[in-house]
């Protein structure tokens, strides 16, 4: 069914988010109306599960919901009442139509709370009256995992208006209604398929308590349902009622002022195609905040921001890398930063995650990631610190913000000193050519980390191509950084002179060039899409003859409609479908699936090699079909290397979104047509 197959997605800012698909069915283990942090932003829990609607009217109803059976059946098949299906900015709206009634739903998260909402109203007026009986469901586990059942005691408590359900040692969900009514249930519904998780070989069978049902009149205002773990005003604990139409409009309010602010910043998207201003709403999902508990008095504040200074900070604004199972992944990150803040205007934000970032710098090297369980960061990244100095170097070009380069400097000089002599893992230059080394037994350092018990699918160790790009590009950076700062620039560019003439070893006599320098069986020529960055990062280290060759080898073998393939198809370890088992996919997901994250690095590298503003473009275009297809609105992680290139992988992942936003804007402007066009404008305000 295809409406089992499109999702949506939302997310509430901190952490939280919701998924399902059109036809309301569950098909993941992580769908739910509201999954939501124990340990803010991290250790997600699904609490809220699905409101299944039944319209009655007189002694007719029907079921607006679909559920799918461990049996094979599908039963009810409320879709087939789907008129229609969209996005109204990031709100998922349905439309229903049986006979003579139309009726609409649409779902959404408050910002910067737990707080879910669905909202039903009649489109058309009817004499007779018509209600809703909805059952809801919920649960307490952790979005990873599958219930048991019967495996917690339920405490319901409340009234018509508001109900919470909670159990010892658990969150607490608050369900609150403004026209309906609220009754008490207690019953388990067991054997939901879950054929996505079959497809990934994982345990296919869930089942959920239904806690609660609600009777809801329908009229043609906006009305329905609050489920929230949150006791504050927005969503009250209080008996005030609660108008959904009234959160429903600030919601929309907020999407339009995001849109409205990256338009203000960045003009190209004022008139940009409808695609490309749903990317605008969709980098929206991605960002969170640390949120802080209101028991935090001042002084416990100012202990904590004291001790961001340490070796390990206080976290307080970062970006999820994708839903609905990654966390916060420094290098995704950095990848994103420029796509999700810098062209969409919230430099405030950029600035705020780059700074809290610096808490957690040791040894010269940023976290690879923060555990979802809330342990340590782990430093098992070569390239992560690397995207570090591009990150603040994007940030400075648009905002001029001198001042927090002067403060962040002495922290970059730093992170250079580590590398030249050496930190953990074995990552250090190699004197005799001024290339970074790495490589550790066991363990995985470039953002092809697969790994699979002890094993490292793609280890890469010796001089990747990509690290070393990087880190002529960081040399670069701090050369720039320091005339800016009026400082002696000398020794960066001593430094990035030497890098460059070792990177020259890289070139294959063919054209592209090497994967890897000087690895334990010596030099990798595996075509990989990694040489790619060697042509888009801000820095080349290539000629432009050089550059152009990299364009050729990577269109000829790795070039796809939604990418890059990971690996060239004629290589004897390439994978062309990613799907089946945890080992089938790990072992996979860097041998051929193809990432749409490189997609837009393969535009701009075109770009910089043809000077073809509006080819470069058009790479991008095949993404408008594909947001209508998988996560609706938003980009997939990767695709399949063979045709037709099924979407696999998280169906919304942040540097997909952000690099294609970021690639579009910039060659938007590089446009002759779209040149003239601003030009235009703005002669016509004066």
């Amino acid at each position: 069914m295809q409406a089992s197959r499109r999702e949506w997605w939302l997310a509430d800012g901190l952490g939280g988010y919701a998924g399902g698909t059109i036809a309301q069915c569950l098909t993941r283990r992580y769908h739910g109306l509201l999954i939501a942090p124990a340990n803010p932003p991290l250790g997600r829990f699904l609490v809220f599960v699905k409101a299944d609607a039944t319209l009655h009217d007189n002694e007719r109803n029907w079921p607006l919901f679909t559920n799918c059976w461990g049996s094979g059946a599908v039963e009810p098949q409320g879709l087939v009442h789907i008129e229609s299906f969209r996005l109204d900015g990031s709100i998922p709206v349905w439309r229903f139509a049986i006979g003579d009634l139309i009726l609409e739903q649409c779902i959404w998260m408050e910002r910067e709370q737990h707080t879910t909402c669905i909202a039903w109203r009649l489109a058309n007026a009817v004499e007779r009256p018509v209600h809703l009986g909805i059952d809801l469901l919920v649960n307490s586990r952790n979005h990873h995992a599958d219930t048991r059942p019967y495996g917690f005691n339920s405490i319901i408590e409340g009234n018509v208006n508001r109900i919470s359900i909670g159990r010892a040692g658990g969150p607490t969900l608050h369900f609150h209604t403004d026209d309906g009514q609220l009754f008490a249930r207690h019953q388990w519904i067991e054997d939901f398929d879950l054929p996505r998780e079959r497809e990934r070989g994982l345990p296919d069978r869930d089942s959920h308590f239904c806690a609660a049902h609600m009777r809801l009149p329908l009229r043609t205002e906006w009305s329905g349902l609050v489920a929230t773990m949150s006791t504050t005003p927005e969503a009250p604990a209080t008996d005030s009622p609660l108008r959904c139409g009234e959160m429903l409009n600030r919601r929309r309010a907020h999407d339009a002022a995001r849109l409205t602010a990256a338009v203000t910043l960045t003009p190209e998207l004022h008139d940009a195609p409808c695609w490309v201003r749903q990317l605008v709403i969709a980098a929206d999902s991605f960002p969170i905040v640390q949120p802080v508990s209101a028991k935090e008095t001042k002084k416990e504040l100012n202990e904590k921001e004291q001790d961001r200074q340490g070796r390990f900070g206080q976290r307080k604004e970062s970006v999820i890398a994708g839903y609905p199972w990654f966390g916060d992944w420094t290098r995704d990150t950095m990848i994103a930063l420029p796509g999700l803040m810098l062209t969409t205007g919230r430099y405030a934000s950029a600035r705020n995650i780059l700074t809290t970032l610096a808490g957690f710098v040791d040894r010269g090297m940023v976290p690879n990631m923060f555990p979802d369980d809330g342990g340590q960061p782990q430093y098992n990244t070569v390239d992560g610190a690397l995207w570090y100095f591009e990150a603040w170097r994007a940030y400075i070009a648009v905002s001029n913000d001198v001042a927090a380069l002067r403060e962040i400097y002495p922290l970059l000089q730093e992170m250079v000193s580590w590398h030249l002599r050496g930190t953990r893992h074995r990552i250090g230059v190699d004197a005799s050519d001024g290339l970074l080394s790495a490589g550790d037994s066991g363990i995985q350092l470039t953002w092809m980390d697969a790994k699979l018990g002890d094993w490292v699918v793609t280890p890469r160790h010796g001089k990747p191509v990509e690290v070393n790009a990087l880190w002529f590009n960081a040399l670069m950076c701090m050369a720039e950084f320091s005339r800016l700062l009026k400082k002696d620039a000398e020794i960066f560019e001593t430094l990035a002179k030497q890098a460059k003439v070792g990177f020259s070893r890289f070139l294959k006599p063919a054209g592209g060039l090497y994967d890897v320098l000087d690895g334990p069986e010596g030099n990798d020529d595996s075509i990989r899409p990694n040489q790619i960055l060697a042509v888009t990062l801000h820095y080349s280290p290539l000629t432009p003859q050089a550059q152009a060759k990299v364009v050729a080898e990577t269109g000829r073998h790795l070039f796809t409609s939604y990418g890059l393939r990971s690996l060239a198809p004629e290589h004897p370890g390439y994978r062309g479908r990613y799907e089946g088992g945890v080992w089938e996919r790990d072992s996979a997901y860097h041998q051929g699936p193809v990432w749409s994250w490189l997609l837009p690095h393969f535009a701009m590298a075109e770009y910089r090699v043809t000077g073809d503003a509006e080819l470069a473009q058009s790479r991008l275009a095949p993404i408008h079909d594909h947001l209508l297809d998988a996560g609706l609105g938003t980009i997939s992680e990767i695709f399949d290397g063979e045709p037709p290139h099924s979407p696999r992988g998280a169906p919304s992942q942040a540097w997909s979104v952000a690099c294609i936003l970021a690639a579009w804007v910039t060659l938007e402007r590089a446009r002759p047509s779209a040149r003239e066009g601003m030009a235009k404008k703005e002669e016509s305000r004066q």
